[in-house]
């Protein structure tokens, strides 16, 4: 038998075996290396010696293939003991059950990689991304020297790459690496390795679970244990020592699969030799010397091998036989597994096994990530952003707990998977933007570092931010939106003048004025014939007042007999219904609908103004796609660019705000339009209490809103599966609906609060109205005084009541006649004194012929009334006849006069006696038709 070092020279190993050769032997057994595999092999094919060949690994490295070369079967004295190497298909089949796309390689200074370059082949061919790192014997300065040469961008990419990760190097190597690896913080419990080697025992397995976090796979070459425990034991014939028949024994852990393999291949070769001897076919042992050139090989070589290969045995790895091609075909991997989670030393369970025949047997699906995560705690990093994340209570000594939107999908996936989390709020308050050093800061910073499991608020999906974490995929869609404040709706007074424009009004006005002048132009040109008591006359202002009586509807007593005045005002009445019909339709509409409308319908035009400033959050992603867009100079659409020259006036500090809630309250309370989150606004007009919000944005969704998680993560899959099931079953809708209600108090995209439906006028619409009626009362008590004044100042040139001094009646006489008969204008007025007669007086009056005949007055400002004066009410009922026809014009001839009285400025009589009595003679007019003889009781007034 020749077991040497792996490190002794070939030379040696050879020599060996000749010396063995020359005392006699009749096999060769070799634990040893690839390298003096094939001068061995070269030497038992010359001298046809059965070489049984052991593969060792040097140190329990995992085994390379050594790839002995086969000649001519009949020529071929060497039968590998141990099986092929099988590395290769195992870690393909593990590697493609798990899904995996990109993993890095680890191994040690004494694995030889050519051993897995069929495996590197077969994942280059299927696309996977698959690195390769070798193991330094000082682990701790190769760690070290990686923090040294790597900035924070390399490292965090380093870690994303470590998640996955294949450890092909010796158990003590792998326990020194993961120790290393756990407490610098490279990896964290998202984390899976595969660890594969044939020599891994159970000591090791439970060393290798205690020093590791997240999940652990082991893949090792295990033996058929009997079930019976006395069978054990016995092989055969054979007794086998109980410290290596039993598998938990200590002994028979630490021994290596090759010491057991050469205790199996001595049994195999004593149970070949018996039989030999049983069948009587006994060669003598060879005794050949390899130095001499005619040396001459061993003629019983071949019937050995023959014997040898046709035995067998059932030993310490199970049974022992050789194919036709001289190797073992009996080989059997185990594949041990735990799940994820951050506890160490938490247990490990069998997941499957592999054979060459049936290949995988069993399942590597962890059923704990698929059908529920009970038992796992999940640490969550968010920022507080309505309606998203809110706190809902916050009792001091306790927890705080948090309600919205996003905690609402949080606690959907939590009781279907059946996971627990902690929720804690970001140290800065921040969603997490890349700094100059490379690191992250605020939410994304968190999962970056490992701090927490996944990250959840009105977090954006983001081509930055899946360079270091993953994102399940979008539970709601995003769009950029702005928040403005409604404008203010004012009370107008004068609401009432709003149907008509002020140039408008300024026209109609003027017509009045010019058609007032135009009827009273016609009438003085052909002046109309009045009906006897007619109490109207065609002067300027009457014309005014009646064409303005006939605008609003209110008549008037103008004369208008001939025919172009008639013409006049048919034209100006069409004209004024068409203008009163007009208007009170317009009327009724702007007292129900307020027609304030804001300039600002959208982005472009927000864009395009530059009265209201505009920005968003400092750092957010709101601002850098802002800033991308509006720096990108193939951007077609120059709404970003005008938005960016907005946003970073004064290099963004100006207009900018640190926080949402910021922004909020600069538009509530000034000229302010705050750029953010669609979601985010319309839940904050929605919800004002004064509804006084109101939102413009992109209706096209560019983005999603996400849950964030570490890179790697092995929960996005799940979790985004489980987003999926609650958008297709509706479920998601719901939870949408309890924070953004389709029928919400206020109005979101109204500029105005207007009324949507018809309703009560409030006072406010009438305001204007009342304010005309008011100014009206308050200018005619003013002009009432003004003329109470004026009457008064007038009044006191008459004499008083003491004096009641007789007027002149025949300079009076004289003055009437001249303005009734000389002078037929209109203009001319009496004054305000007037000449009170009464029948009684006159009836005692001398006769005048001589006086002057009064002529007729309808063309004057003297009007005539009867009245029944104070003095005479007890007389009036026993007037003679004689009295009461001194006012028959047309059939008393002879003249009659009377005394005449000075009326006072108050409409009385001055009761002073009568000192001096002057006569005046009345002469009637025949052509008058007036007959008021018949009422003796009446007076008359000029």
């Amino acid at each position: 038998m020749c077991a040497e070092p792996l490190s002794f020279p070939i030379s040696l190993c050879v020599l060996t075996a000749c010396d063995l050769m020359n005392q006699g032997i009749l096999a060769l057994v070799s634990s040893i290396g690839c390298t003096s595999a094939g001068s061995l092999q070269s030497l038992a094919d010359a001298m046809h010696i059965p070489h049984l060949f052991i593969q060792r690994a040097p140190a329990g490295t995992p085994r390379s293939g050594c790839g002995l070369t086969r000649s001519n079967r009949n020529d071929d004295y060497t039968l590998s003991v141990r099986p092929p190497v099988y590395l290769n298909d195992v870690i393909l089949r593990v590697v493609t059950e798990y899904a995996w796309q990109k993993f890095i390689i680890f191994y040690d200074n004494d694995y030889d990689i050519r051993g897995i370059q069929e495996f590197l082949d077969k994942v280059s061919q299927q696309g996977m991304d698959v690195a390769l790192q070798k193991v330094e014997n000082n682990i701790n300065k190769m760690i070290t020297g990686l923090f040294a040469s790597m900035r924070i961008e390399e490292l965090n990419r380093y870690r994303d790459t470590l998640r996955r990760a294949i450890l092909i190097m010796n158990p003590s190597t792998a326990k020194s690496f993961l120790t290393e690896v756990v407490e610098t913080n490279l990896v964290a419990f998202d984390c899976h390795w595969i660890i594969i080697n044939e020599e891994i025992n159970d000591v090791d397995v439970q060393e290798l679970v205690r020093r590791s976090i997240g999940r652990l796979t082991i893949i090792r070459q295990t033996f058929p244990v009997p079930q019976n425990i006395s069978q054990r034991c016995f092989r055969g014939n054979h007794r086998i020592s109980s410290s290596l028949c039993d598998p938990k024994d200590p002994f028979s852990q630490s021994m290596e699969i090759t010491n057991l393999y050469i205790y199996d291949t001595v049994l195999l070769l004593a149970n070949a030799f018996h039989k030999k001897l049983e069948d009587r076919k006994w060669h003598s042992m060879a005794s050949l010397t390899c130095i001499r050139k005619n040396s001459k090989p061993w003629q019983g070589g071949r019937s050995m091998l023959e014997t040898i290969k046709k035995g067998g045995v059932n030993g310490l790895t199970g049974e022992l036989e050789f194919a036709e091609n001289g190797g073992n075909p009996n080989v059997h991997f185990e594949i041990l597994g735990t799940n994820y989670g951050e506890d160490l030393g938490r247990g490990i369970r069998k997941l499957g096994c592999w054979n060459p025949v049936t290949g995988l047997n069993g399942s590597l699906t962890d059923r704990k990530l698929e059908n529920n995560m009970r038992g796992v705690v999940l640490r969550v990093v968010t920022v507080l952003e309505e309606p998203f994340v809110m706190v809902s209570e916050n009792v001091l000594g306790k927890p705080k707990k948090y309600q919205g939107f996003s905690i609402d999908v949080l606690e959907a996936l939590a009781s279907y998977l059946g996971f627990k989390y902690e929720i804690y709020v970001a140290p800065d308050h921040k969603y997490g933007s890349p700094q100059d050093d490379g690191s992250w800061n605020g939410l994304i910073g968190e999962l970056v570092f490992k701090r927490a499991d996944i990250g959840i608020s009105a977090l954006t999906i983001t081509p930055d931010r899946e360079n270091v974490v993953d994102f399940t995929t979008r539970y709601m869609d995003y769009s950029v939106g702005v928040l403005l404040r409604k404008a203010e709706k004012t009370v107008d007074m004068f609401a009432c003048l709003a149907p008509f424009d002020l140039s408008l009004w300024a026209c109609i006005a003027g017509t009045v004025l010019l058609v007032g002048l135009l009827v009273y132009l016609l009438n003085w040109l052909n002046p109309p014939r009045l009906q006897m008591g007619s109490m109207t006359s065609t002067t300027l202002y009457n014309s005014m007042w009646f064409v303005y009586g006939s605008f609003v509807q209110q008549g008037g007593e103008v004369p208008y007999t001939t025919l172009a005045t008639r013409l006049m005002m048919g034209a100006w009445w069409l004209f004024a219904l068409i203008v009163i019909s007009s208007y009170t339709a317009n009327l009724a509409a702007f007292l129900t609908i307020t027609r304030i409308e804001n300039s600002i319908q959208s982005l472009q035009d927000l864009s395009r103004q530059t009265d209201i400033p505009y920005g968003t959050v400092l750092d957010s992603a709101v601002y850098e796609h802002v800033r991308v867009k509006g720096m990108n100079p193939f951007e077609r659409d120059s709404m970003y660019a005008q938005m960016w020259r907005m946003i970073n006036r004064s290099n963004g500090s100006e207009n900018n705000v640190l926080e949402s809630t910021a922004g909020i309250q600069k538009v509530k309370h000034g000229n302010y339009a705050f750029v953010w989150d669609a979601a985010v606004l319309e839940y904050v007009a929605i919800n004002d209490a004064e509804c006084s919000f109101y939102t413009v944005g992109n209706t096209v969704a560019d983005r999603g809103y996400g849950i964030a998680l570490q890179h790697g993560s092995p929960y996005r899959d799940v979790f985004s599966q489980r987003i999926l099931e609650l958008q297709q079953n509706g479920d998601m809708d719901v939870l949408k609906h309890k924070w953004w209600p389709k029928n919400g108090q206020c109005d979101l995209y109204s500029s105005v609060d207007t009324k949507q439906k018809g309703g009560a006028l409030d006072i406010k619409s009438f305001a204007g109205v009342f304010c005309i009626l008011a100014a009206g009362i308050v200018l005619s008590c003013f002009i009432a005084m003004l003329e109470t004044w004026w009457n008064k100042r007038k009044g006191s040139r008459v004499p008083s009541k003491e004096d009641d001094k007789e007027i002149d009646l025949e300079h009076l006489h004289r003055r009437v006649n001249s303005l009734c008969t000389d002078d037929d204008s209109p203009h001319k007025q009496f004054s305000t004194s007037s000449i009170d007669l009464t029948p009684l007086d006159i009836d005692t009056l001398p006769t005048r012929q001589a006086l002057e005949q009064i002529s007729d007055f309808r063309n004057t400002h003297i009007t005539t009334t009867t009245f029944i004066p104070e003095q005479i009410q007890t007389l009036s009922r026993t007037l003679s006849a004689k009295a009461a026809s001194g006012f028959s014009f047309g059939s008393v001839p002879e003249h009659r006069t009377g005394p005449f009285r000075h009326r006072a400025p108050n409409g009385g009589f001055f009761r002073s006696p009568i000192k001096t009595m002057s006569s005046i003679p009345y002469q009637p007019t025949p052509t008058l038709g007036l007959n008021i003889g018949s009422d003796p009781d009446r007076g008359t007034s000029i």
